[in-house]
């Protein structure tokens, strides 16, 4: 019945589930241990039985090898028969209620040479339902004799039944109980997580910060509430990033709209009085600045794509060995010597990553550096263990110790009084520890030796063996 299909529309909660399981198994194993125990205990007394049988047979067999036989035949009990019965089958001696005449046992199912254990019908005994006898080889080999003992297994069989009785009631009794009691801890077991269910359910109607009840049980559920706590603030930490990433993102590029459309209002207003030249000039300045802008965010979209998968890379850029002081070089001769000073490595150092990417960060670096800078920008590399250390260092204003870690952060200017052509939007340093992370390096800012600003950057180095690559 148990296993039997609800109907359509009825479904059974956790807390039923465990109980028709365990109801379900405690009913399986108290009737697995009760067919135990009754076969266990009519062994047991079967035993019993045939011990004092086999006792009374043996005592009597030694009597008739003295050819001492009373008769009748001494037996203690009512419930006991004897017959020591020639290979004729002819009664020799019986005890007292034993019939005289007729054999316990007919002659024809006697092995004179062997003991035996027979059940035979109460009625040829005399005896009340079922009767053990046993067998046992007496006499001589001349004068050969069986000795029958017969004893009534109805004892047996009323203690079998009695306990059989007292199973049938007292199990489901048992059960009954037990049941109760798991349904009352389980139930309280299951509490938590109902609280856990219904914070989940109110969560999102709350004004306040979104957490669920922990438990003061250490247990699974009180692991569970922590780690979906932990996973609703890494969340709700996400969705003010987002927010405040679109916020800001929406702010940047308003800006070089509203100047393009500025721009052209007044040339129309102008109309043939326009300086077309200056116009195009800031125009593009415009442009170029708004189109650097959504290529920064597109790749700081990409980017957290790649972090949100779990992944190190997004796209079909490849990876491979990157020569150091060359892509130092390189990157270096696209700015004015002075102020970018190259101080090349001694030996070639060789990471891996994309060199788009590296490029792209010491870009960034360079950027920095070269509108900060006073007089000089140096760029230099240098082993350092197993990673290799690629500084920038200028010679400007630096950055104070309290926000070298706040101006990683996307749309992040120090200065936000200054004019927003030469600042930036504030994205090249979030670029730049964002593809750091994807080649497996670090960035950091320190203090130069004398004035200004060094930007540490330390990337993975290749073993000796995958060099050149």
């Amino acid at each position: 019945m148990l296993s039997a299909p609800l109907p359509r529309g009825v479904a059974l909660g956790l807390r039923g589930r465990l109980m028709v399981i365990g109801v379900l198994g405690l009913s399986v194993g108290l009737a697995l241990g009760g067919v135990v125990l009754l076969a266990v205990l009519g062994y047991a007394l079967q035993r019993s039985v045939d011990a004092d049988a086999t006792r009374t047979a043996e005592a009597v067999a030694r009597l008739a090898a003295e050819d001492a036989l009373p008769d009748p035949l001494p037996v203690a009990g009512g419930q006991v028969r004897v017959q020591v019965v020639d290979a004729q089958g002819r009664i020799r001696a019986a005890s007292i209620d034993a019939d005289r005449l007729v054999p316990m046992v007919r002659p024809d199912r006697l092995d004179p040479d062997r003991r035996e254990r027979l059940v035979v019908s109460g009625e040829r005994v005399g005896l009340a339902g079922p009767v053990r006898v046993v067998t046992v080889p007496a006499g001589t080999a001349a004068d050969p004799l069986t000795v029958l003992v017969a004893k009534s297994l109805a004892d047996v069989r009323h203690s079998t039944h009695v306990v059989r009785t007292i199973l049938l009631v007292s199990f489901p009794l048992l059960v009954g109980v037990l049941a109760a009691v798991a349904w009352r801890v389980v139930g309280a077991t299951l509490r938590p997580v109902e609280a856990l269910r219904r914070g989940a359910e109110e969560i999102t109607g709350r004004a306040g910060p979104e957490r669920l009840p922990v438990p003061a049980s250490r247990d699974e559920v009180h692991r569970l509430a922590v780690t979906l706590n932990g996973m609703l603030d890494r969340l709700e930490s996400a969705r003010q990033r987002q927010r405040a990433f679109v916020a800001d993102a929406a702010h940047e590029l308003r800006s070089p709209v509203t100047n393009i459309r500025t721009e052209l209002e007044v040339a129309q207003r102008l109309g043939d009085r326009t300086d077309w030249a200056a116009v195009t000039e800031s125009l593009l300045a415009d442009t170029e600045r708004l189109s650097r802008l959504v290529d920064d965010l597109l790749l700081l979209a990409r980017l957290d794509e790649a972090a949100g998968r779990g992944t190190a890379r997004s796209g079909p850029a490849a990876t491979g060995p990157v020569e150091l002081g060359e892509l130092l070089t390189v990157t270096a001769s696209r700015y004015p010597s002075p102020p970018v000073e190259v101080t090349p490595p001694g030996a070639p150092l060789w990471t891996v990553g994309d060199p788009d990417e590296l490029r792209r960060v010491l870009t960034n670096l360079l950027d920095n550096a070269v509108r900060h800078a006073r007089t000089r920008v140096v760029l230099a590399a240098a082993p350092a263990g197993a990673y290799h250390l690629v500084t920038v260092t200028d010679d400007g204003p630096g950055i104070p110790a309290a926000d070298r870690e706040r101006v990683f952060d996307r749309f992040t200017r120090l200065d936000d009084a200054r004019a927003r052509d030469a600042g930036g939007a504030g994205l090249g340093l979030a670029i730049v520890r964002e593809l750091v992370r994807r080649a497996g390096g670090t960035v950091s800012l320190d203090d130069a030796d004398g004035p200004g600003l060094r930007v540490s950057l330390r990337l993975p180095a290749l073993s000796p063996s995958d060099e050149g690559r």
